[in-house]
């Protein structure tokens, strides 16, 4: 089979021949119809982050496909199923997270396209109890990038805690996680106000569902946030990659508002602290999510509440996808479409 490797950090994909894996008795093999590329498999293959992915690597944790064979001890999945492989490959399933719904914060969890080789190639390997059947409704390409951008966007809204009605500022609205993001807030009854980057942006966030644009940008980003919510949004979902777009999600925040901080950019960005305690601002951190809310996640899409804005490409022009991922020049979602 074809798969896309890379051998060393910071250096291009090869296309390269290898043999199709074969399952173990706890796992599936899946035959990958759509792959989205996420800009986490950009960190991968750069190997920014703290933790760095095993080497050589294949990332990729958004496939959609069809189960093709099955190890000897699985009996949830069979052949010729509908599946979504995610970000989270497996878990131990008895720790304090696994057992009270947090298998997400799982110490023992393996990820997919970053400590297991993922899903740009045109077979891999899943854990059965990961795996996630897909709702007959929605297409490979649809269902691809809510396994992750979708997942991460839907639980990051749920962890501000907000009632419908109440203003939610999305900051990176125009992006993979971001346009999924104001979709979701839409179909929740919240008021999404969109924050990224020149008119286009404006154009696409509004057609999409936002409510109000803002230049992240400008100057007065924070004044006519508050003018236009009466104080600040209830809560701010950040999932920019860039220290600046945390510092604006906790200056456009009002009273007892929460950030939510989702995107993953390296470094640190300064947290006012007078602010945080005289307007008793949450800081929370979410990541991805469970395997429940990807059920969930994947329902508002089979329902034609979300709909991902999908840029297919080749699984060989890989390199200049991810060129452009680093340049932040990608708008909704590149899906790799594999062909039979």
């Amino acid at each position: 089979m074809q798969a896309a490797v890379v051998s060393k950090f910071k250096s291009p994909f090869q296309i390269l021949r290898v043999d199709v894996p074969v399952p173990k008795p706890h796992e599936v093999l899946v035959k990958i119809k759509a792959s989205g590329c996420c800009h986490t498999d950009v960190h991968a293959v750069e190997g920014d982050w703290p933790v760095k992915p095993k080497l050589p690597l294949t990332p990729g944790h958004e496939g959609a496909g069809i189960v093709e064979a099955v190890g000897s001890d699985v009996t949830n999945l069979k052949v010729g199923d509908r599946v979504g492989i995610p970000w989270l490959h497996s878990a131990c399933g008895h720790c304090e997270y696994c057992v009270s719904g947090w298998e997400t914060l799982c110490t023992s969890q393996q990820n997919t396209g970053y400590s297991v080789d993922g899903c740009l190639r045109e077979y891999t390997i899943a854990q059965a109890s990961h795996a996630i059947k897909l709702p007959d409704a929605l297409s490979f390409e649809q269902a691809a990038p809510i396994l992750c951008a979708g997942v991460t966007s839907y639980k990051g809204i749920k962890e501000a805690e907000l009632r419908p009605g109440q203003f939610i500022g999305i900051v990176g609205a125009g992006g993979g996680l971001g346009h999924l993001a104001v979709q979701y807030a839409k179909a929740m009854g919240l008021r999404p106000i969109a924050y990224d980057v020149g008119m286009a942006k404006a154009n696409y966030c509004k057609s999409i569902g936002a409510e109000h644009f803002i230049d992240a940008t400008s100057a007065h980003a924070v004044k006519e946030t508050q003018e236009y919510t009466d104080g600040g949004v209830h809560g701010a979902l950040c999932i920019a990659t860039s220290p600046q777009a945390f510092s604006l999600s906790t200056d456009i925040c009002r009273r007892k508002g929460c950030v939510v901080c989702c995107g993953l950019p390296p470094g640190n960005f300064p947290t006012p602290i007078f602010d945080v305690v005289l307007k008793r601002i949450t800081i929370r951190g979410s990541i991805v999510g469970t395997r429940e809310d990807l059920h969930e996640a994947l329902d508002f899409g089979a329902r034609g509440l979300v709909k991902c804005t999908v840029n297919t490409r080749k699984l060989s022009e890989i390199n200049d996808i991810f060129g452009k991922l680093k340049k932040g020049q990608i708008e909704g979602r590149t899906v790799i479409k594999f062909d039979d």
